[in-house]
């Protein structure tokens, strides 16, 4: 990339061959957004044309009313690059964790015929359009051919991610009265089988559930019960290759998708068949560059259980017939550098992770990956949590060689695809800002009281309307968690998303954190994103997360929790010859961080207590659990921890706790 003055663009020959490289696409769509994104959504094939485009009646709203889809044909027989030419092409590359098993490869034809495969057997099963289908399944291609199934017919899938326990396997269960279970009988996960039927078994408790069809992944022994459970292979195997699309109204459901935290009942996010389409479609044909008839090789790290997996580990890659890669087991098992082997041997062009994966590549150091070339990466990504700045240097120099553009992106579940980052060919980038919002999209920086804020000024973040056709039409059963969380803040016609931000003169947003994530020090207000982005900058971090806990003067103190970038644990050196010796652990380190938050914000923001820590509690997406963090001194109990993608980061803490 070229550097201006502390921004950074795409290079010219990036620029000029990118799918969108014109500024004047800003000045178009948001000068009249809904005749944008009809112009977008009239690239789709409908099964009947919508009579209108955007409805509204606060906070409720509609897109492309009474138009007919199926997201299904648009992914194969409607595919807008023709069927006939990417039938052959290859769809999806499957990467299991055990190092000596091979590989599985599927073209958009052999998906195609599985789908239907699928969809008629669950037809036969009963269900119907409308029915709730669960899919607990960890990342092999057959949970993606169980979504594709289930929109095929107008069935709802509700996927749950596969590391979470039976009891939230269950509430999930309850809620959506889903018929059918679509699991494993096991997975591969760091070296070990981790028996999914046995928790799928547990779950279904107290459920509606009649049937649960198990693919058999790990072969490990499982109960079956007789009239209940079936084996996908024995399902599907006479099963007819062809299955009719449903036709669905633009409005009708597709995925309910929960969404998780350490408090509270989860909420389901209710997504639709047209608006999610047409946005899941074009965000990613912009976002990451992909071409009409595209070679590209694309690959997003996140598992099928978060928003992420859905749209682009599986629908916008499929809806711009992209080649994908999934990937079964952890990035850095069973050595650290197997996420470096991966992008080498199937020659990923487009990378898609989190900033919590970049600092753990970071953490084994530089030469562990000194020997990987990266040559056919052009496009990074970054999801899941605001990167800082140190995070987005080390990936631009070091995975990207200082060619690739890097798109932080910005969004929830509850927005069905990304809403802030700056185009690949056009930019600006900044380290630790996320970007400009997506075409046609309205973002504003509000203070408490709804009045917008000036450049720099830190604020909550809304989005007026008409909003982006993937927004969520509602929470699941529950209208009034609907209104009291997004729509209530500034009235009917704000979509309040929770979140701190600032803009720079440039336009570019910079996500600051939840707004729950503010910590009141003797009445003035901290961040713990802008903290931890301060800490993270000294060269000896890795990754840190900082918390507000109860002070009887101050109101609230904060406490820094600190990975250390040289504490390499003496099992990763074992598994790699490549990762460098240990450094000496700087013995300032505390001195060192008092000293940065003084400088970059203020005496206000000096820290109670500094903790050095191995890791910190994460969900398998990579967001810190900072909640977990608080309940520690609060003594509250600390909920269902099977959640986390490690869970054995808590007791270790404690004890570093106890020892203070």
């Amino acid at each position: 990339m070229i550097k201006k003055q502390n921004l950074y663009y795409p290079l010219n020959k990036f620029k000029q061959n990118a799918v969108m490289n014109s500024k004047e696409i800003y000045k178009t769509a948001n000068k009249n957004p809904i005749k944008f994104w009809d112009g977008l959504a009239k690239q789709l094939f409908w099964e009947k044309q919508y009579t209108k485009i955007f409805a509204h009646n606060p906070p409720y709203f509609q897109w492309f009313v009474n138009g007919k889809i199926n997201i299904t044909s648009n992914i194969f027989e409607n595919n807008s690059n023709g069927f006939e030419n990417i039938k052959n092409k290859t769809a999806m590359i499957w990467e299991p964790e055990p190092i000596d098993e091979k590989s599985k490869t599927f073209t958009y034809w052999e998906m195609y015929q599985e789908m239907n495969r699928v969809a008629n057997s669950l037809k036969k099963l009963g269900v119907k359009k409308g029915d709730r289908i669960g899919i607990y399944m960890p990342m092999i291609p057959e949970a993606i051919i169980a979504m594709l199934a289930c929109a095929r017919i107008g069935a709802i899938h509700v996927v749950v991610f596969s590391a979470f326990s039976s009891s939230a396997l269950r509430v999930r269960l309850q809620e959506t009265k889903a018929k059918v279970l679509i699991t494993t009988d096991g997975y591969y996960r760091r070296g070990k089988v981790i028996d999914l039927k046995k928790n799928a078994d547990e779950g279904i408790k107290q459920t509606d559930i009649k049937k649960v069809i198990v693919v058999k992944r790990a072969k490990n022994k499982v109960k079956m019960k007789k009239s209940r459970d079936c084996w996908y292979a024995d399902l599907i195997k006479k099963q007819s290759d062809n299955c009719r699309a449903k036709i669905m109204d633009s409005e009708d459901t597709l995925f309910i998708l929960y969404t998780s935290g350490s408090t509270g009942k989860p909420k389901g996010c209710v997504h639709t068949c047209g608006g999610y389409t047409v946005q899941a479609k074009f965000s990613g044909k912009w976002i990451f560059d992909w071409q009409d008839n595209n070679s590209d090789i694309f690959w997003s790290m996140a598992d099928l259980g978060w928003v992420t997996g859905h749209t682009y580990s599986c629908y916008s890659p499929l809806l711009n017939a992209t080649s994908f890669l999934i990937f079964e087991g952890a990035p850095n098992t069973p050595k650290p550098d197997r996420w470096a082997q991966i992008i080498e041997k199937y020659k990923i062009t487009i990378f898609y992770t989190s900033p919590t994966a970049v600092r753990m590549f970071a953490k084994y150091g530089v030469k562990m990956i000194k020997k990987y070339k990266f040559n056919f990466l052009r496009l990074l990504g970054s999801v899941g949590e605001p990167i800082d700045e140190a995070s987005w240097k080390w990936y631009f120099n070091n995975i990207g060689k200082k060619r690739c553009p890097i798109v932080d992106t910005w969004w929830q579940t509850e927005t069905g695809g990304i809403l802030i980052t700056s185009l690949p060919g056009i930019g600006p980038f900044k380290p630790s800002f996320t970007g400009i919002p997506f075409p046609g999209l309205k973002f504003e920086i509000l203070d408490e009281k709804g009045k917008k804020l000036p450049a720099m000024k830190q604020g909550n973040l809304v989005l007026r309307p008409p909003f982006c056709p993937g927004l969520l039409r509602g929470v699941y059963k529950n209208s009034k968690k609907y209104l009291d969380t997004y729509w209530s803040e500034y009235g009917k016609k704000v979509y309040f998303t929770s979140d701190g931000a600032i803009q720079n003169k440039q336009g570019l947003i910079r996500i600051i954190g939840r707004i729950d994530d503010v910590i009141k020090v003797a009445g003035h207000r901290l961040t713990t994103g802008e903290m931890e982005d301060a800490i993270t900058g000294i060269k000896d971090v890795s990754e840190c997360a900082v918390i507000g806990i109860l002070d009887e003067i101050k109101g609230e103190v904060p406490v820094v929790f600190v990975v250390s970038a040289s504490a390499v644990s003496s099992a990763s050196l074992a598994s790699s010859e490549n990762v460098s010796p240990l450094e000496k652990r700087s013995p300032n380190i505390d001195e060192q961080i008092i000293a940065k938050l003084r400088k970059d914000i203020g005496p206000i923001a000096k820290p109670k207590q500094i903790y050095l820590v191995d890791d910190l509690p994460k969900t398998r997406s990579g967001k810190i659990m900072r909640r977990i963090l608080k309940k520690l001194f609060t003594g509250e109990n600390l909920g269902d921890l099977s959640t986390l993608a490690n869970p054995q980061s808590v007791a270790s803490i404690k004890k570093t706790l106890n020892k203070k």
